[in-house]
């Protein structure tokens, strides 16, 4: 199996990568392992994977100076550390993070979390207030029948609390 960088020596190193479910392998002979510091973890190149080695190698050919006015972050720092320098970074590289992030996560906008049980609870408290302001319209309207239906699925909802 040749070597999946220079398509000239043998492959003595394998990669895999698991992204959004699918196995991605990379094969390196001895010479690109080096040079990529795939051999060595401290010297290890973390956004060459992440970018996949062709769009990292197509950063290098292309010379790109890009840098974050606010911290001065090149390019090639990140490539080299595979972190960013701050916050600015995201918006300074954001049209070749996008793809990179997209496919380490399920998106690219960060949405956070909450514990179902807290996500149960407001949404409880929700249709609670809906229906109290369904209750006083119906009371303002002088509609005591329906009135009567939404304080008993205020009182159920608040049992079952």
């Amino acid at each position: 199996m040749n070597c999946d960088v220079c398509k000239q020596n043998q492959a003595t190193v394998f990669l895999t990568q698991i992204v959004d479910g699918k196995m991605q392998k990379v094969n390196l002979c001895e010479s690109c392992s080096r040079e990529k510091g795939v051999t060595d973890p401290t010297g290890f190149a973390l956004a060459d994977l992440l970018l996949g080695l062709g769009a990292a190698q197509e950063i290098e050919r292309s010379g790109a100076t890009q840098k974050c006015g606010v911290c001065g972050f090149s390019q090639a720092d990140f490539k080299k550390t595979g972190r960013l320098g701050c916050s600015h970074c995201y918006e300074t590289f954001s049209e070749g993070l996008q793809s990179l992030i997209k496919g380490m996560h399920k998106g690219i906008l960060h949405v956070g979390k909450k514990p179902s049980r807290l996500a149960k609870s407001l949404e409880r408290e929700a249709q609670i207030k809906t229906l109290k302001r369904d209750l006083s319209k119906a009371v303002s309207e002088e509609n005591y029948e329906s009135a009567a239906e939404l304080r008993d699925q205020i009182k159920q909802i608040e049992v079952e609390t």
